[in-house]
């Protein structure tokens, strides 16, 4: 016998880590799968699912955050934990290679500034052709300089670590060197990133590659203590 909308709903939800998001619009789409529906009939049956299970009681610690994304919590010695937000944000602007973090925090992660900025900034296909801040989140998104797809994406993250290079409070005697090394560590080319640099960045972050291009030719081997892991990259 077939379980019933609510029954489904909650086995989904249940299935879900603590503290993770959970999007009822991916319950829905996974409903219309299994029971035949269309994608509006889904998306109405488990709005009214959730509805019961929230109103019943059914899993207590459901939480709602916003509309459509709920999470389930657990008690710490500070009280109910909350939504994971890092997963909010990979899912909202990083993934699947829609986005990478860049600015400051970049600039910090290789080792380049003590100096850390109150928000994060990210590069996203989804922030469209503005700048804003998503406060709700505590990060800043802009667009990219070229729409952002799982080949570029390093490409471009190191291109605006370069433009932001010399307007930076930079700590680094050497950045050059530190930015060449990470280069040879991830295995990028720098005839693509030549190519990235002319087409979209302007003519100073060209030849702050050509600098780090030139250092490069000096680098043996990279010396992975003078940088931390770029966002990017964490899992």
């Amino acid at each position: 016998m077939r379980k019933t909308y609510t029954a489904f709903v909650c086995e989904q939800m249940k299935d879900i880590p603590t503290g993770a998001p959970i999007y009822t619009g991916q319950i829905a789409e996974s409903m219309a799968v299994i029971y035949g529906l269309s994608r509006k009939n889904a998306a109405a049956a488990v709005a009214v699912a959730v509805k019961r299970i929230m109103d019943g009681g059914m899993i207590p610690e459901l939480r709602c955050y916003q509309k459509g994304i709920y999470y389930r919590t657990f008690i710490t010695p500070f009280g109910e934990a909350g939504i994971n937000k890092e997963q909010l944000i990979a899912d909202k602007y990083l993934l699947p290679d829609i986005g990478y973090e860049t600015g400051l925090t970049v600039l910090h992660y290789l080792g380049l500034t003590s100096q850390m900025p109150r928000e994060r900034t990210i590069a996203t296909n989804a922030a469209k052709d503005c700048m804003r801040t998503d406060k709700k989140l505590g990060v800043v998104i802009r667009p990219p300089k070229a729409p952002v797809t799982a080949e570029n994406k390093d490409y471009l993250q190191i291109l605006d670590a370069l433009d932001l290079l010399e307007k930076a409070p930079v700590d680094e005697e050497h950045p050059y060197e530190i930015i060449a090394e990470y280069i040879q560590r991830k295995g990028l080319q720098y005839k693509i990133l030549l190519a990235i640099a002319d087409r979209y960045y302007n003519h100073n972050t060209v030849l702050c590659l050509a600098h780090t291009a030139s250092m490069g030719g000096n680098c043996r081997r990279p010396r992975q203590s003078q940088y931390h892991t770029p966002p990017a990259e964490q899992k």
